[in-house]
């Protein structure tokens, strides 16, 4: 089995497999239910080339999928209580005091009235206008990797206005209207009442609002939320936009900051940080945060940002640029998984499939981090791929010159030895990208056919 790049023995998969069941046993009031489950999971991380309940039952040997569709829809179990289960599970595997959680949404083309929350609206994912749901998700970023631990299903005005399709499409009768921020702000409640260990919050302009903002202050988190340039805010005994705030900062301020690549391919840009007015604890802080780009047009992203006042101004350009992590999340998730190719359009179907296939994805993000997944000892590990001379080029892209001049290595291509290995974590499953730092690289060779190559397991 090869969803990871580390070669993942079938042995290890059912492992893990029995450790998520018997996580989910308690949901089951029947066994056959259950089994269906623990079957429905492997079938989203199988290599079956579409997810959908036909080519899913035909997977698992199924005469027809009306087993798929009768747990997605009619079967009696706590899928409400699903979500706290995935939250455990990825979060106590990648567990990390300064881990960051980001907020993001995604699209879901559908055709058709039916689907719950469906809706004629701007698609990000097709990039223009499209019959579409839309799902707001919480991912977990930490060293070890990032996996989305929450959802929920956005559900506009016009659909809670209107009780009989509301009924036909499952919504519950006490379902209000809600804005995508108040969803996000409730995964956030959800993810501290549990205890997830996190220190950073971030998120697109959507989430950037002063009300989240004041929440997370509120309960000690950091962050670093994207905001419009035509935002007031306080500075001084007066309010001016972010736009203008940012046409104030002295030429002095400014720092060239190379991140690495990131969903664009950008590598380089411009940032800056100005204090804005405040009324935190003594030792935090809250600044305005400008990203400029090294491109001719010289465009500008804002953020607010709420940190303790020694916080230098990488960290803060760090985490600005930390989103990719979930686009990339959602690209896994899409392309691996399943989680777009569902067939359901009831309320309770779309909670029950798209969280059962994050918990599948946490499952490919989680499994390589369990020593006993490798099919092969450390120091045997060798590296057979028609594509090395592109791993290769890749790698070489791993070090910014100060990093490697810190490890002593050249920052010019790199050939792939134990010399270069730089001590950070490896980031999560990756398809296109790669970061500075990193200590693992990933070639595509087709769909479900990613291959990441650990050179902590291969040179150690």
């Amino acid at each position: 089995m090869n969803h990871e790049g580390i070669e993942v023995s079938t042995a290890a998969m059912e492992a893990e497999l029995e450790r998520v069941g018997s996580l989910l046993r308690p949901l089951f009031a029947r066994g056959e239910a259950w089994q269906r489950a623990r079957r429905y999971l492997r079938g989203l991380t199988s290599e079956v080339r579409r997810k959908n309940s036909l080519q899913l039952a035909k997977q698992l040997g199924d005469a027809t999928p009306y087993g798929i569709q009768h747990l997605l829809g009619r079967a009696s179990w706590s899928a409400d209580a699903l979500p706290d289960s995935l939250r455990s599970y990825a979060c106590e595997a990648l567990a990390d005091s300064q881990a960051v959680l980001i907020l993001d949404e995604t699209g879901f083309l559908k055709k058709g009235t039916k689907s719950a929350g469906v809706a004629r609206r701007y698609s990000g994912t097709a990039g223009r206008l499209e019959n579409c749901q839309i799902g707001v998700f919480l991912a977990y970023a930490s060293s070890q990797g990032c996996a989305l631990i929450d959802r929920e299903l956005y559900l506009p005005k016009a659909w809670i206005e209107d009780r009989p399709r509301c009924r036909e499409a499952g919504i519950p009768e006490n379902r209000g209207f809600s804005t995508k921020l108040e969803r996000a702000q409730a995964m956030l409640a959800r993810a501290i009442q549990a205890g997830v260990p996190f220190a950073w919050v971030t998120g697109d302009e959507v989430y950037g609002a002063s009300t989240l903002r004041r929440f997370l202050e509120e309960h000690g988190k950091n962050y670093v939320l994207a905001v419009s340039r035509t935002l007031k805010l306080s500075r001084g005994f007066s309010q001016r936009t972010a736009e203008r705030l940012a046409d104030e900062i002295p030429a002095s301020r400014w720092r060239t900051i190379d991140l690495g690549p990131g969903s664009k391919g950008d590598r380089r840009s411009r940032f800056a940080r100005l204090e804005i007015n405040h009324d935190l604890q003594p030792k935090r802080n809250r600044w305005l945060l400008v990203r400029e780009s090294l491109e001719e047009d010289r465009a500008r992203s804002y953020y607010v940002a709420g940190a303790p006042s020694r916080t230098r101004l990488r960290k803060l350009a760090e985490l600005a640029r930390s989103r990719w992590r979930v686009e990339q999340a959602f690209e896994e998730a899409k392309g691996e998984v399943g989680l777009d190719e569902y067939e359901v359009r009831s309320f309770e179907g779309w909670q029950r499939h798209v969280t059962l296939s994050l918990l599948a994805h946490a499952m490919l993000i989680v499994l390589p981090t369990r020593p006993a997944s490798r099919t092969r000892p450390r120091k045997k590990r060798r590296i057979d791929s028609p594509e090395y001379s592109r791993v290769e080029t890749l790698a070489s892209e791993l070090f910014e010159p100060r990093r490697a001049a810190r490890l002593g290595v050249s920052s010019e291509p790199l050939a792939l030895q134990p010399s270069a290995l730089c001590p950070s974590v490896p980031p999560p499953l990756q398809t296109t990208k790669t970061t500075p730092g990193e200590r693992s690289t990933t070639v595509v060779l087709g769909r479900n056919k990613i291959v990441r190559i650990y050179f902590l397991y291969a040179f150690n």
